[in-house]
């Protein structure tokens, strides 16, 4: 490797640092560019909404070798998160690594990597790099719907904009409140603001499956998604030996036991007194992002400080007779300020046309081996797009995944055979979503599987008693600090598969 040999990495939330911090302790000259003046993604301070909070306990969202402080709540909130990935930064010596308040507006392929056109304070500059790391995030790009009447509702004073954009809980004292969604940040600000608006509305398309953070003594929301136990009574596409047995002899075991926490769930939020019990089986809860319940929110709705419209949409937005919106079911409200969490766009806007088609397939999916790498595309690889419950850990791991194949130790299938795997993937995720499956990159509620299978091609074994545990205990992310620290020989390969040609974007040094 020589110092030419840079690695551009576009985003520096939690993806992105990690696979910075990975790729220099690989010996790669690295370069994080983000548009925002602070890191942390989704926790950066432009875009924490009122009542954001991590989705987990301190003890299993961190990455391996830096635990969150001590001092945290078991739940830290959004100004936590960003302050913990602040201390990642500093702890790792990335700080001059990190190009922030500048935004990659253009990157265009050329035969030696990559061609950036970025812009800053300074405005519109050109740079290269040898090889290009997306971490964008998944839920960076939030969707805007285009209602009818939108303009006529602004010019009557109303207020229309999208969650990650509303950071002031009493900028709507006062004031009549639509939230347009029934995912978790929909919840989160629709709990904030029912405390000081003189009204709060939910606008629900479809009522989703909550869970509480704790059901019962030995069951919680982390023990059901993060124990290989918990994970195995959802059918993953390839079935392991237990699970062969979960889905096959033992499918009433498991039908029993997801009954049971539906029973148990919808008692403890009082969902059939409130007329909020969602359609379909609980096993839904795991389409593609897992519904944790917002503290608070339905207890809200009990008391009448929030009120939830169910199974409709926002049909037009009125402003004849003052703000307001009028629904599907026929009903109108009024309606002062519209949130929207209606979910985010996954796209690269900065990638031309031509690269986009290749990435994706008709539907809009993209075509990632492993989440990671796009076949097909030369010197370029995604990170975080393997968004699940335990993301700081998937995108840890994904990082010494990339930093092995652009050392030249990773062994892969021939372009075809991955071309294959990914459709046959994406084809499943479809089908066990009914669609609801975020464009192919959240792998909910399989966050397992999902490290077992890169691991698996960096050959690296948990050890038997950790893997054991694992079944009944919540995953740790220390018991993966021993990936950081090994170093296979480059010439370790694999019988049978070969890297295809286009793929190692640098050579090993």
């Amino acid at each position: 490797m020589t110092s030419g040999n840079r690695i551009a990495i576009v985003g520096a939330g939690i993806a992105g640092l990690a696979c910075a911090k990975v790729l220099r302790q690989e010996g790669f000259p690295v370069e994080v560019f983000d548009r925002t003046p602070d890191v942390g993604g989704v926790w950066s301070a432009t875009r924490r909404y009122p009542g954001l909070r991590a989705q987990n306990s301190k003890h299993t969202y961190h990455f391996s070798d830096y635990p969150m402080p001590a001092d945290y709540p078991r739940v830290p909130d959004g100004q936590q998160m960003q302050a913990y990935l602040d201390g990642y930064v500093r702890h790792n010596g990335l700080g001059e690594h990190l190009r922030l308040n500048t935004e990659v507006v253009a990157a265009d392929p050329v035969d030696s990597g990559w061609l950036l056109e970025i812009r800053d304070r300074g405005g519109i500059h050109r740079t290269s790099c040898d090889h290009l790391v997306i971490a964008n995030g998944v839920f960076s790009d939030p969707v805007l719907p285009d209602f009818p009447g939108a303009d006529r509702f602004r010019r009557a004073g109303g207020q229309l904009g999208v969650a990650s954009k509303f950071h002031d809980v009493e900028a709507v004292r006062g004031k009549s409140v639509v939230v347009v969604g029934y995912g978790k940040s929909a919840c989160d600000i629709a709990e904030a603001v029912s405390h000081v608006a003189a009204s709060t509305s939910v606008v629900a398309r479809r009522l989703l499956w909550k869970m509480p953070r704790k059901l019962a003594r030995v069951l919680d929301y982390e023990r059901l998604m993060l124990t290989r136990l918990g994970e195995a009574h959802f059918r993953y596409q390839e079935l392991g030996r237990f699970e062969r047995f979960l889905h096959g002899r033992g499918d009433s075991f498991r039908d029993t036991n997801l009954d049971v926490i539906q029973e148990l769930a919808t008692k403890h939020m009082n969902l059939r007194e409130l007329g909020l019990v969602p359609e379909g089986r609980f096993e839904e809860i795991a389409e593609s992002t897992v519904g944790l319940t917002t503290e608070n929110f339905y207890e809200q709705v009990a008391a009448g400080r929030i009120a939830v419209h169910r199974d409709a949409t926002i049909a037009e937005m009125l402003g004849d007779s003052g703000p307001g919106v009028q629904l599907s079911t026929g009903e109108t409200i009024q309606a002062d300020v519209v949130i929207c969490a209606t979910g985010f766009h996954q796209r690269v806007p900065f990638l031309t046309p031509y690269i986009q088609r290749q990435l994706t397939d008709d539907d809009g999916n993209f075509r990632l081996y492993r989440q990671i790498l796009p076949v097909g595309v030369p010197n370029l690889t995604f990170v975080g797009y393997n968004s699940s419950v335990i993301s700081a850990l998937n995108a840890e791991v994904a990082a010494h995944w990339t930093a092995a194949l652009l050392n030249g130790r990773l062994a892969l299938p021939t372009a075809e055979t991955m071309g294959a795997q990914v459709d046959e993937r994406l084809q499943w995720m479809a089908e066990r979503t009914n669609g609801h499956h975020a464009h192919g990159t959240a792998i909910t509620p399989f966050s397992i599987h999902n490290i077992d299978e890169m691991l698996a091609d960096l050959h690296y074994r948990l050890p038997l008693r950790t893997r054991a545990a694992q079944w009944f205990r919540t995953i740790k992310p220390s018991s993966y600090r021993g990936l950081g620290e090994r170093r296979p020989p480059a010439n370790e390969t694999t019988p049978g598969v070969q890297v295809p040609a286009g793929t190692q974007a640098v050579p090993g040094s």
